[in-house]
């Protein structure tokens, strides 16, 4: 079961780190994604690492200033939020799949249990 947390209040052009973590699971094998749902829109997948080579992905909206990395020692992905913008309000989580095609967006595998809130004010 994925958890997604490190959430919280910023003001515009701060940071935030999330993370997403697995108790008992390796994700040696996986890639990692990570999605956001922003209030009244649909859940809009923002980027993707493939944990065994480093690859990444970012969608336009967070290119440049999200950063995906993993920490194989401590079985654990993290998603660095830099220079936040109001739109970057919602909710965030993380969904693992062995196949990065489908990540992030289209794997049916479920999203870590309740996400973790972002919220950005100006």
């Amino acid at each position: 079961q994925l958890q997604a947390s490190g959430g919280g209040k910023v003001q515009v052009g701060g940071s935030l780190r999330l993370s997403c973590s697995a108790s008992g699971s390796s994700f040696d094998d996986y890639a990692i994604g990570w999605l956001r749902r922003a209030p009244g829109k649909e859940r809009e997948g923002i980027s993707c690492i493939t944990v065994s080579n480093g690859n990444t992905y970012y969608s336009a909206a967070v290119s440049g200033r999200f950063l995906s990395s993993s920490d194989n020692t401590k079985n654990q992905l993290t998603l660095l939020l830099n220079s936040l913008k109001p739109v970057d309000t919602a909710v965030y989580y993380c969904q693992a799949d062995g196949d990065p095609r489908v990540l992030p967006g289209t794997s049916q595998n479920p999203l870590s249990n309740q996400g973790t809130l972002v919220t950005v004010s100006s």
